[in-house]
């Protein structure tokens, strides 16, 4: 069965994803990286995640070459960021860089100071397909703070503030006592 490139992705939009830079590049002036919404958590024994990379990506014959790569979570603040380091902008490798602050990981990869999560990890595996190359990280360092998520929905960043319609516990209950009544 052939599924139309097109359909798919329209399908794929009605799910949101936690959107994240890949931060790739120990030397100032040879730094990249790429918005994706393709990562989460593998493991936590070792502690381990995984990104999905186009092959055409300008980060993934670094992280190849390299063997490191962060994976910076963004909070709803970093839009603008999202916007530039998806290429969107015309902003390209290391000029990235200049519309954050940046610290250095125990890799030496570059770390956003401000984000939601950071994993600072080596490359532990890499698996190939068509298009993208599977990279599974074996986290070296994380850091964390309070703040909320930035997701991409419908084609678009949003605050996870702004879309959210929060369950009470209460309404739990009474669903699930409506449930009942079709068993």
């Amino acid at each position: 069965m052939n599924i139309d490139a097109q359909a798919f992705r329209r399908a794929m939009r009605q799910c949101a994803g936690a959107v994240a830079l890949v931060t790739v590049g120990t030397q100032p002036g040879r730094r990249t990286g790429l918005t994706v919404t393709s990562a989460c958590s593998l493991s936590d024994d070792p502690p381990s995640l995984l990104v999905c990379v186009n092959r055409n990506a300008s980060a993934h014959a670094p992280i190849r070459d390299e063997r490191r790569f962060a994976i910076n979570f963004l909070g709803e603040s970093h839009t603008l960021l999202a916007l530039a380091f998806s290429g969107q902008k015309g902003v390209n490798g290391d000029d990235r860089f200049a519309f954050a602050r940046w610290t250095v990981g125990v890799t030496g990869t570059p770390l956003l100071e401000d984000a939601l999560a950071v994993f600072d990890c080596t490359l532990a595996q890499e698996f190939e397909t068509r298009t993208h190359s599977v990279f599974v990280g074996e986290v070296r360092e994380v850091r964390f703070c309070a703040a909320d998520p930035l997701i991409y929905l419908n084609g678009s960043f949003h605050g996870a503030r702004g879309i959210q319609d929060s369950v009470r516990l209460g309404d739990l209950d009474a669903r699930r006592q409506s449930w009942g009544q079709f068993s």
